[in-house]
């Protein structure tokens, strides 16, 4: 069972550019990972906030995926953007 969830949060306003900008390197190494199903940010209605929508093969891949040497000073530099935390959610096959 794939391991999915939801995370939102809100980019601080000086930092949205720089944040944008990182967004189609980490997306395009998580598109490379074989433990990654899917890995896409979006924008939300709210000004200011994002999500990204993050399924791995399990919950070891989302380890892998936050291990990767290729990501672990994008995740950072993507954190520091961050106004605040972020909120996750679980999404649960229904099958």
């Amino acid at each position: 069972m794939a391991f999915s969830f939801l995370s939102r949060f809100r980019i601080k306003p000086e930092k949205e550019a720089d944040f944008i900008a990182l967004v189609p390197e980490i997306e395009a190494i998580s598109a490379r990972e074989p433990w990654t199903l899917a890995y896409k940010f979006y924008r939300l209605d709210e000004p200011g906030m994002f999500a990204v929508y993050e399924s791995f093969t399990d919950e070891s891949g989302d380890a892998k995926h936050q291990q990767n040497p290729e990501n672990v000073a994008l995740i950072d530099d993507i954190v520091a953007c961050i106004d605040g935390t972020y909120t996750r959610e679980y999404l649960h096959d229904i099958a």
